[in-house]
C-alpha cells in the first residue's frame, strides 16, 4: 500500500517538475522523436533500387491520389495527374525539339505560374538540372547570372519576361542558346513558343531511361545567392539536398490535408524547397499566387480554405499594416513557416490574427545546417540540443568585425563563444552535412569553406551570419557579416552593385552599404560616390541607369557624395579605407541617410519623379514616418 502511495504520488508530482524545472521536455522530447523517424526515413529512401529521388515522390503521389487538386491558380485547377501529364508534354515536346541530351542543364526565367512547375518536373524527367533565375534581373545582371551556369544551352522564361528576354536574345544567340517562351504567339525568330510545341505533343510517360545515369550527387537545381562573399552564385541543390528537403513541411506537422498558400518566389530556397517540394512529400494542395498581396491575402486564404502559410519577415509585417477588420481572426490559417520574423511583429501578428503556430527557422540555400524554433519562443529562430550538435556539429565562434574574420588562438585555432555571446556559425561539413558550393566558381566556394577550426585539417562551412544561443538553449539571429545586406527578403551584393554604379562615367569610386531604416526589416541600399574630378552627379543619368541594369530590391535608394578629405577637417568624409584599402564601411554605415549626421549631399531615388531628388530633412522626416513608402 505505502509503495503504490508512492508511486500515485512520484506520477503526481514528476510533471510538476518536469514543467518547473525542464519546461521544455515534452516539446523536445516529440520534437527529437521526430527528428529521428525523418533521418530512418530519409537513410531508408537512400538504400532504395533503383534510385529514389524526389520526382519519384511525386510519381507515387500521381499514382496514388491521382485527381486530388495540386495546384491552384487564378482560375485554374490542375490535379496530380494533370500536372504529370503537362509535364510529360513539355518534355517530349524538347525531347522532339534535340535541343537537350540527359545531364544538360537548362535555365528557367519565370513568374510564380503552374508552368514553373511542369517546366521543373519536365526536365527532371529527362535528367536534367535546372538553374532558377530571379524574375527581377534584367540586362547584365541577367547575362552574369545565365554565365554562372557556362553549360547552360537552353532559356525557358514566361510570356510575361519575353521582352527581358529579347534584350539580350542576341547576346545568348551568340552562346549558342536555345531561347524557349511560355507563349503561344511569337515576333522574334530567335525564340521559339514551348507552349505550342507542348500542345502538339504527346503526354505519354517519358522513359524513366532516361534519367537513368541520375544520381545523388548530381545537380538537380541551381538557386541563386549572394551569400556573404560577392556577386551572385548558383547555389548546387544536390539530389540529396533535395529529397532531405522533402521533409521540412512533413516535420512540421503537415499532411495532405493541408492546403499551402504560396506567394513566395519559386525561384527562391522558400519557395522551392519548402512549399512546392514540401507539398509533393505531403501531397497537400499548393494556392500558388504570381506574386504577394497585402490586401487579398486573407480573402484568399478564406476563399480556398488555407490552412499553411509560408513568409519572410517582411510578408508578416505588411500583413499587420493593413487596415483592421472584424473578421480578421476569421480564417483556417494553422501554422506559418518562414524565417527574418522580427519579435515585434511577432507578437503583433498573433494578437491581430489569432492563434497561429508561428515556426520561425534558420537555413541558408547553400547551407548545410538548419534550426527550427519548434518551442514557439518569439525571436529565436531555433532550438539547440546535444543530439542536433551530435548530427550536424557546429559552433558559435569569436569574430572580429572590424577585420572581417574569425578570432584565432595562438595555436592558429579558433575560440567558441560561451553561451549568451554572439559568435560566427560555423558548421562541419560531414557526409550528413555535405556542403557542395556554387556551380563553375571553386573561388567563391573556398571562400566559405573554414580550415583548421577547432583542431589542425578539420572542414568547416563558414555561414556568415552571427549568432547567440541564451541559457535555455534557444538561438538567435544576429546580423550577418561581410559585403552583403538584406531588403526585401533578397540578398544584395554590394559588390555587383558598386561595379554597376561605378561604370558611371562621372563615379571614380562609389561604397555601397546597406542602412536601417526605423519599422522596416533587414537594411535597405546607400551608395557613397567619389566623383571624377571636375565631373558633377547626374542624377537623370544615375536614376535610369539603376533602373536598367539592377532589379528594384538592388537600386540603392540613397546616393551620398563624399567630398574630398581635408586637413583641418576632423569630420569630413573622404571614401574611407582600412591599411589594406579596403572600403570602410562602419563610419557611413552608422551616419545612415540622416542628414543631420553629415555635410555631404545626401539623394533619395524617388520613383514618382523618376530620378534622385535631395534628400532634404523633411524628406528624411517623411520617410522615417512612413509618409513615404520604400
Amino acid at each position: 500500500m505505502f509503495l503504490l502511495s508512492v508511486l500515485l504520488g512520484g506520477l503526481i508530482i514528476c510533471p510538476l517538475i518536469l514543467r518547473l524545472f525542464f519546461p521544455y521536455f515534452w516539446t523536445d522530447f516529440v520534437y527529437h522523436t521526430e527528428l529521428l523517424r525523418i533521418l530512418l526515413k530519409f537513410v531508408s529512401r537512400r538504400r532504395r533500387r533503383p534510385l529514389f529521388l524526389a520526382l519519384d515522390r511525386f510519381l507515387e503521389q500521381v499514382e496514388t491520389r491521382p485527381n486530388k487538386t495540386f495546384i491552384v491558380f487564378e482560375n485554374e485547377r490542375y490535379s496530380f495527374k494533370d500536372a504529370d501529364r503537362e509535364s510529360n508534354r513539355i518534355a517530349n515536346a524538347l525531347r522532339a525539339a534535340s535541343v537537350l541530351t540527359p545531364g544538360d542543364t537548362v535555365v528557367l526565367f519565370m513568374l510564380n505560374e503552374p508552368a514553373f512547375i511542369f517546366c521543373w518536373l519536365a526536365l527532371a524527367k529527362l535528367g536534367c538540372a535546372c538553374a532558377l533565375l530571379n524574375s527581377s534581373i534584367r540586362a547584365r545582371s541577367l547575362i552574369t547570372s545565365f554565365s554562372c551556369c557556362r553549360d547552360a544551352k537552353v532559356l525557358i522564361a514566361s510570356e510575361a519576361l519575353r521582352r527581358a528576354v529579347e534584350e539580350v536574345s542576341e547576346d545568348l544567340q551568340q552562346e549558342d542558346v536555345s531561347i524557349f517562351i511560355m507563349a503561344e504567339e511569337l515576333e522574334s525568330s530567335r525564340m521559339r513558343s514551348l507552349t505550342r510545341a507542348a500542345q502538339e505533343s504527346s503526354d505519354a510517360d517519358v522513359p524513366r531511361t532516361l534519367r537513368a545515369n541520375v544520381s545523388f550527387t548530381s545537380p538537380a537545381v541551381y538557386i541563386y545567392t549572394s551569400g556573404t562573399t560577392g556577386l551572385p552564385k548558383a547555389a548546387v541543390i544536390t539530389q540529396t539536398r533535395l529529397l532531405a528537403a522533402l521533409a521540412v513541411l512533413a516535420s512540421n506537422g503537415v499532411t495532405d490535408t493541408d492546403v499551402i498558400y504560396v506567394t513566395l518566389p519559386l525561384y527562391h530556397t522558400a519557395g522551392f524547397l519548402v512549399g512546392f517540394m514540401g507539398s509533393v512529400e505531403t501531397g497537400s494542395t499548393i494556392i500558388l499566387r504570381r506574386k504577394f498581396s497585402a490586401s487579398q491575402f486573407w480573402d484568399e486564404c478564406r476563399t480556398h480554405e488555407v490552412t499553411v502559410i509560408q513568409y519572410i519577415g517582411e510578408v508578416l509585417r505588411y500583413l499587420c499594416n493593413t487596415p483592421k477588420s472584424e473578421r480578421d481572426r476569421e480564417h483556417g490559417v494553422r501554422l506559418a513557416i518562414g524565417n527574418g520574423l522580427r519579435p515585434d511583429v511577432w507578437r503583433e501578428f498573433l494578437q491581430r490574427f489569432g492563434h497561429i503556430d508561428v515556426r520561425e527557422f534558420y537555413a541558408s540555400t547553400e547551407g548545410n545546417l538548419g534550426f527550427v524554433n519548434y518551442a514557439g519562443k518569439i525571436g529565436a529562430v531555433g532550438r539547440v540540443s546535444w543530439l542536433h550538435k551530435k548530427l550536424f556539429p557546429y559552433a558559435l565562434i569569436q569574430y572580429d568585425t572590424e577585420r572581417d574574420e574569425p578570432v584565432r588562438n595562438p595555436r592558429g585555432l579558433c575560440v567558441e563563444v560561451p553561451k549568451g555571446q554572439t559568435g560566427l556559425l560555423v558548421s562541419r561539413i560531414t557526409g550528413l552535412a555535405p556542403f557542395v558550393g556554387y556551380a563553375q566558381n571553386e573561388a567563391q566556394t573556398e571562400k566559405k569553406r573554414l580550415r583548421d577550426v577547432f583542431k589542425s585539417g578539420d572542414l568547416y562551412f563558414n555561414s556568415g551570419d552571427l549568432l547567440k544561443i541564451d541559457h535555455d538553449n534557444f538561438i538567435y539571429f544576429q546580423d550577418r557579416v561581410g559585403d552583403t545586406f538584406r531588403w526585401k527578403g533578397e540578398n544584395v551584393a554590394t559588390t555587383e552593385v558598386s561595379d554597376i554604379i561605378g561604370a558611371l562615367e562621372f563615379v571614380q569610386e562609389a561604397n555601397v552599404y546597406g542602412v536601417r531604416v526605423p519599422g522596416h526589416e533587414g537594411r535597405i541600399g546607400m551608395a557613397a560616390l567619389k566623383l571624377m574630378e571636375e565631373m558633377e552627379f547626374d542624377r537623370n543619368e544615375t536614376f535610369n541607369h539603376v533602373c536598367r541594369f539592377l532589379p528594384g530590391y538592388a537600386r540603392p535608394r540613397f546616393i551620398r557624395i563624399q567630398v574630398e578629405f581635408s586637413p583641418s577637417d576632423d569630420t569630413a568624409s573622404s571614401m574611407d579605407v582600412t591599411g589594406t584599402f579596403k572600403q570602410l564601411k562602419f563610419r557611413l554605415v552608422e551616419a545612415g541617410f540622416n542628414p543631420s549626421m553629415t555635410s555631404d549631399p545626401l539623394y533619395f531615388l524617388c520613383e514618382r519623379e523618376r530620378t534622385y531628388v535631395s534628400l532634404t530633412p523633411s524628406v528624411y522626416q517623411q520617410i522615417v514616418s512612413h509618409a513615404i513608402k520604400l
